[in-house]
């Protein structure tokens, strides 16, 4: 399955207090103003926070699909081959996981 950008920037949007910006030169999503996914290389893949320790885990398991950017090597992203994620459940995962690295612990767990 190709997931394309308009799927992530749905998954993306559909998540509480998302924007959408386009910086950079690609489009930008920011959860109450917190950065927590791109979709750089013409929206052909995205990226995305995840702790440096499951991201390096995740490289090496799939490295078809995850792979680290050199500018990002020492920080806690990673980025994502949308052409290689199994299917949108995946996708709404991967974002949803991002989302809730950025938010605000009010919108991670509600009272």
């Amino acid at each position: 399955m190709t997931v394309t950008g308009d799927q992530v920037r749905a998954a993306a949007l559909s998540l509480a207090r998302t924007t959408e910006q386009f910086e950079w030169q690609m489009p930008t999503f920011r959860v109450a103003g917190k950065l927590f996914l791109t979709l750089p290389e013409h929206e052909t893949s995205m990226a995305v926070r995840c702790p440096i320790v499951d991201r390096d885990e995740l490289v090496q398991a799939e490295p078809d699909k995850f792979w680290i950017a050199p500018h990002e090597a020492g920080n806690a992203w990673v980025r994502v081959r949308l052409a290689a994620l199994d299917d949108l459940d995946e996708l709404a995962a991967i974002v949803a996981d991002s989302w809730r690295q950025a938010a605000p612990r009010e919108l991670v767990d509600p009272a």
